[in-house]
């Protein structure tokens, strides 16, 4: 027998609970590489997260719209096809954080008329849901057409400067109700 202890390989498990140089980097590797794609993919959502809200809000808005005034406009009448104005509720959109709304907020003869917000689908902000954005209804009636455009602004940083999204329609006697194309967005990021 000899008295040499044995000799290791470089990188080879040692017998106590230490880990190895090698593993040690493999483990790291490992780590760095699920980090590296996990950390965009979160911001990509976090961020697509904040959109939700007011895109599909405004959707809603848009398409209430549009069925509310196929029932309530009369062929040949220039009439107002879409529920009057609804000021911006509410008044101002919450800096920075989510808000929940007093009772009686979303109250006005328009939202009803709207059905907005829409209980169920993620806009149950009328029941006590926390919400970002603030949206406003506007609508107009000319000799020849009546026109609407549905607005919702958000501050989700808390800086004053203000996201808004707007989507507008509108309606002529003879041809009923349309969606214009498209949705208006300024400052997303604000």
């Amino acid at each position: 027998m000899s008295d040499r202890a044995p000799s290791r390989a470089i990188g080879s498990r040692r017998s106590t609970a230490g880990f190895s140089v090698v593993e040690l980097a493999i483990g790291f590797s490992l780590v760095g590489s699920v980090v590296a794609v996990a950390v965009p993919t979160f911001l990509r959502e976090v961020k697509s997260s904040r959109f939700v809200e007011p895109i599909e809000g405004i959707a809603a808005l848009a398409a209430n719209a549009i069925a509310y005034a196929s029932v309530h406009a009369g062929p040949g009448t220039v009439k107002l096809a879409f529920p009057r104005t609804a000021p911006l509720t509410p008044a101002v959109p919450a800096r920075g954080r989510l808000a929940v709304d007093p009772f009686g907020t979303w109250t006005d003869p328009t939202w009803t008329a709207l059905r907005f917000p829409v209980v169920g689908t993620g806009f149950d902000f009328a029941d006590g849901e926390p919400h970002a954005y603030s949206f406003a209804f506007q609508s107009t009636a000319g000799p020849a057409r009546s026109a609407f455009k549905a607005v919702a602004h958000g501050d989700l940083d808390g800086d004053g400067a203000l996201s808004t999204f707007e989507v507008t329609g509108w309606d002529t006697a003879p041809d009923g109700p349309v969606l214009d194309p498209g949705m208006y967005v300024e400052a997303e990021l604000e």
